[in-house]
């Protein structure tokens, strides 16, 4: 595949993002690059290896979720805002 500057037009739109005028030219040579090594990566000889072959069928092993109440840290986070009370952010009314 070609990254030319219709195709980057093309994905700027679907993306919703405006690349500078100084910067397309890298733009398209990284695309490039990038769209080359996924072409070699097709490139491979896959025959005989199953599509799972790094999944494990044991389950990941879980911990107790406990949890732990630092009150220097929520004091400290507090500090920080403009108005709070009671452990807890004071912000404006926005839905009436």
């Amino acid at each position: 595949m070609q990254i030319d500057e219709n195709l980057l037009q093309r994905l700027e739109k679907l993306s919703y993002l405006q690349i500078p005028q100084d910067q397309r030219e890298e733009m398209i040579s990284q695309l490039s690059e990038i769209v080359s090594f996924v072409d070699n990566l097709s490139e491979l000889n896959t025959d005989g290896i199953s599509a799972t072959f790094a999944m494990s069928d044991t389950a990941t092993s879980l911990r107790e979720d406990i949890g732990i109440v630092d009150q220097s840290i929520n004091d400290d986070i507090l500090s920080h805002a403009p108005h709070a009370s009671e452990h807890f952010f004071i912000v404006p009314k926005i839905i009436e």
